[in-house]
């Protein structure tokens, strides 16, 4: 049974907002990294301001079981700096792991103040990782404050094999972790969950039949090599851009099955998928996808 919090306006009260299923799903990658700093609440209220149809983030696991919004499960040397302002060897980050941490810990660091260099537009302002419920919070506040639609949220689970019990729970315990949380406070027709790791989605599509699933790809094999060592259809196929092409997103939705390329920020490339109809993109700047979704 789902609870209801009184902080928050979920979903199903909001009053002004419709659900929203465009054709092509606009996804604000870690928020919308480009401009803003990553898996951030300022980015994921940027994000929305801009137009996404759906944010993209990821999340890990703390020392005491929060669901925390990051990509790596330990504090990136490129973009963090320590409690005290300093920063740390990329040598050394694999040593701040955030499964050892509490959430308390981990919310002093700084992730925003360095900026990153890979993002010469994105602002510099001082933040830290927050935690998915805040995030819902904050977004579903923002949705009935100032939007005319609902978002979707795109959730990458982050594990590999050689991770579990190290830098994050076995599958079963994080999956549940998160399902147990999501549930909480969102119907589950506005989110997806997503992972690499095939036996998280193995495992979803098993224990929670009802959560559309998305498979995220970067391998070199076919579609169909995909599929069979997943084992099912998923409702989305997420691979790298650059391993997309017109004939694949066609043969993608003959299967039923949406295909949403990651990440896509060059507006050439934005123009092509869209041209192809792809299903979706995810880019770290929707604005730009936004921009040429209206040409």
């Amino acid at each position: 049974m789902r609870k209801f919090f009184p902080l928050l306006v979920v979903a199903t009260s909001l009053v002004h907002a419709q659900n929203y299923s465009p054709r092509l799903d606009i996804q604000g990658h870690r928020g919308c990294r480009g401009l803003l700093p990553e898996n951030s609440i300022p980015a994921f209220m940027m994000a929305l301001d801009s137009g996404v149809t759906t944010l993209e983030m990821d999340v890990v696991i703390s020392k005491d079981r929060h669901v925390v919004v990051s990509h790596e499960p330990w504090m990136n040397a490129a973009i963090c700096l320590t409690p005290e302002g300093t920063e740390i060897k990329p040598t050394d980050e694999r040593k701040f792991n955030l499964y050892q941490m509490t959430y308390e810990e981990i919310k002093r660091w700084d992730c925003g103040s360095k900026g990153n260099v890979r993002f010469p537009e994105q602002q510099k302002m001082a933040t830290y990782k927050p935690l998915l419920t805040d995030v819902i919070i904050a977004v579903e506040k923002r949705i009935r404050d100032k939007m005319s639609y609902e978002v979707d949220y795109n959730i990458e689970i982050k594990s590999l094999p050689a991770g579990d019990n190290k830098f994050h729970p076995t599958p079963a315990e994080f999956s549940d972790l998160v399902f147990q949380l999501i549930d909480q406070y969102l119907p589950w027709n506005r989110v997806v969950i997503q992972s690499f790791d095939f036996r998280v989605l193995k495992y979803w599509h098993e224990k929670y039949p009802h959560v559309r699933l998305a498979a995220l790809v970067d391998n070199l094999k076919t579609i169909d090599e995909n599929l069979r060592n997943l084992g099912f259809t998923p409702s989305i196929y997420s691979p790298n851009f650059k391993l997309v092409t017109k004939n694949e997103i066609e043969y993608c939705q003959s299967l039923k099955m949406r295909i949403i390329p990651w990440t896509v920020n060059e507006e050439a490339d934005i123009a092509d998928l869209i041209k192809w109809r792809a299903d979706g993109i995810i880019s770290d700047y929707p604005n730009r996808v936004v921009k040429l979704k209206k040409k």
